[in-house]
């Protein structure tokens, strides 16, 4: 079992923790607030995330990610030369790091694409968390997948987000472990003690039978099955929960039974999932859903929901081949579903199954797992503190 994430060194021993992400830390509390929050009771983290270009001169902005994280963002002049923009953000992060004395650096990679700024520095551990295949989604940038052989060649440890994922990756690294994004129990059953509670001003006057999404609505949501389903069930209300990206407001289907409520804070999510009757996860079936492994799915059962989804591999496995999520790709299977999941949605039994699978499941574990592989890759985390060196190489 994963040794307990307690330790604490003092600060004069805490190493660094450099994360490389094309996410915004604010914008959806996913799998890298999980994870990273828990790292920062053992390193200093600091999340580096992709540039704004809004400035006369190169500048990196802090400011605090939560206790033990900061987030520094690199202010560039506007400019299309990809070359100029690495060269900067690589000045900035050398500043960032020659004024730390980190006793030890790890950088932890989730876009392959910041190797172009990061390819020269020496870290004690390199890191790829890969919870997506980048390469499959919308407007991926052309090298992406240059980079990724680059940085596979290069790290010292891969994690993955899903079995698919490590499925694809597992032959390409000798150190690749699967490391299924988890749960956090406690917070997404709130909702079951406060269903028939006040809700959301903003869901409050949806009528009943609602079937709920909350995540990012992109590309990969199957717009055509949505559309067709609440045509076709006016009885049922389809809430959906998110931020927008890559897609533009005029591209979503408008139905009077369906309701776009924006983006919430992850606080907010178990008040909302308290006034629903069913969880859905309605993806495409392309190459953007391939490797997915949706962190949703955990937290609507938390939640005491019944679930529906389109045929994900890792929903499939394990949870459609363990009943514990029904798997439908056509409308008029998703809306049977729909519909026998409202009937079912406080069946003892099914609950019962279902917290007995997440019993063991928790971010706690998962990351204790991570630290225990990072350690035999050779990180201290603070174990044993180490002197301080230099991590660039100097050209």
């Amino acid at each position: 079992m994963p040794p307990a994430i307690s330790l604490d060194p003092s600060r004069e021993e805490r190493g660094g923790l450099i994360c490389l992400s094309h996410l915004r830390w604010n914008f959806v509390y996913q799998r890298p607030q999980h994870l990273l929050s828990r790292a920062a009771a053992l390193v200093d983290v600091f999340v580096f995330e992709e540039p704004i270009f809004d400035a006369t001169e190169p500048t990196l902005v802090a400011s605090d990610g939560g206790p033990g994280v900061q987030v520094l963002v690199p202010h560039l002049p506007p400019s299309d030369n990809v070359e100029v923009i690495e060269a900067q953000q690589r000045e900035l992060l050398n500043e960032f790091i020659d004024s730390k004395s980190f006793p030890e650096l790890i950088l932890w990679y989730y876009t392959p694409m910041a190797l172009g700024f990061t390819s020269h520095l020496r870290p004690d551990l390199c890191v790829y968390d890969c919870m997506d295949e980048l390469t499959a989604f919308r407007f991926a940038p052309p090298r992406l997948v240059e980079r990724e052989i680059e940085l596979l060649a290069s790290c010292d440890v891969v994690f993955t987000g899903g079995q698919s994922l490590y499925d694809a990756k597992q032959d390409r690294h000798p150190h690749v472990h699967c490391c299924p994004s988890s749960i956090d129990k406690a917070h997404f059953a709130q909702a079951r003690q406060l269903r028939g509670d006040s809700e959301p001003l903003d869901q409050a006057g949806i009528p009943p039978r609602r079937a709920g999404f909350f995540g990012v609505i992109d590309e990969r949501m199957d717009m055509t099955l949505l559309q067709t389903m609440a045509a076709q069930a006016p009885d049922v209300q389809f809430v959906m929960i998110g931020p927008l990206a890559k897609i533009e407001r005029s591209e979503l289907p408008d139905l009077p039974n369906l309701h776009w409520l924006g983006p919430k804070q992850y606080r907010e999510l178990p008040f909302y999932l308290a006034g629903w009757d069913c969880g859905i996860m309605p993806f495409a079936r392309n190459e953007s859903t391939r490797f997915i492994s949706p962190t949703k799915t955990p937290e609507y059962l938390a939640g005491g929901l019944p679930v529906v989804s389109t045929d994900i591999n890792d929903v499939r496995r394990p949870y459609g081949e363990l009943g514990l999520v029904a798997i439908a790709d056509t409308a008029e299977a998703f809306l049977h579903e729909v519909r026998r999941s409202i009937e079912t949605r406080g069946d003892a039994h099914r609950l019962k199954r279902v917290d007995q699978f997440l019993s063991d499941k928790s971010w706690d574990f998962t990351f204790g797992k991570m630290v225990q592989v990072m350690r035999q890759r050779g990180a201290s985390l603070g174990a044993n503190p180490r002197v301080a060196t230099d991590r660039i190489e100097r050209v």
